[in-house]
């Protein structure tokens, strides 16, 4: 019985190269913001699960301030997501903008604006409330899986560029 080996043993565990496969590598984490989550749509949450799985993301749920952090080859990069503009209640959205700009180097804001009206009020609502250009950069989309698929590339790109490349650039 001393020789017996349990049916059970990881083989990864036994032999570490051999279950490393690209699939297996992670492109990083993504944490969400449990608020924002309660207040989407089930299918839209699992939309974005499987988003994020089919592109090597670990995806965990927690109490943060912006909607999404991503951490990618050691960076951290921010976002909001507002998937329904409402024209009547903007201030918010841009006040949210300034708070968290001073706490992330790297915070997007994406938006949904599937119609003129929503684009034209946001134009309107940005200098109103005298955002600085690209300070945070803001991405409208017309539909809420292309801004959640802009944001991965987003989040990825940043991950990808060489630490060397920030040095000299205004934020």
């Amino acid at each position: 019985m001393a020789n017996f080996k349990s049916g059970y043993a990881d083989p990864v565990l036994e032999n570490p190269c051999s279950k490393v496969t690209k699939s297996s590598v992670s492109a990083g984490v993504c944490m969400m913001n449990t608020t924002w989550r309660d207040q989407q749509h089930p299918s839209f949450i699992s939309f974005i699960s499987s988003f994020l799985a089919a592109n090597s993301f670990r995806l965990n749920f927690v109490p943060i301030s912006p909607d999404f952090i991503f951490n990618c080859g050691g960076l951290s990069v921010a976002f909001i997501f507002v998937t329904k503009w409402d024209c009547g209640n903007v201030g918010t959205i841009f006040s949210r903008a300034k708070k968290l700009k001073a706490q992330f180097a790297h915070l997007y804001v994406t938006l949904n604006l599937p119609t003129r009206d929503q684009n034209d009020s946001f134009l309107c609502s940005y200098f109103k409330y005298e955002m600085q250009l690209g300070r945070p950069t803001f991405v409208p989309v017309q539909d809420i899986e292309m801004g959640f698929e802009k944001i991965v590339k987003i989040a990825h790109s940043c991950g990808e560029e060489p630490i060397s490349a920030g040095v000299g650039k205004f934020h």
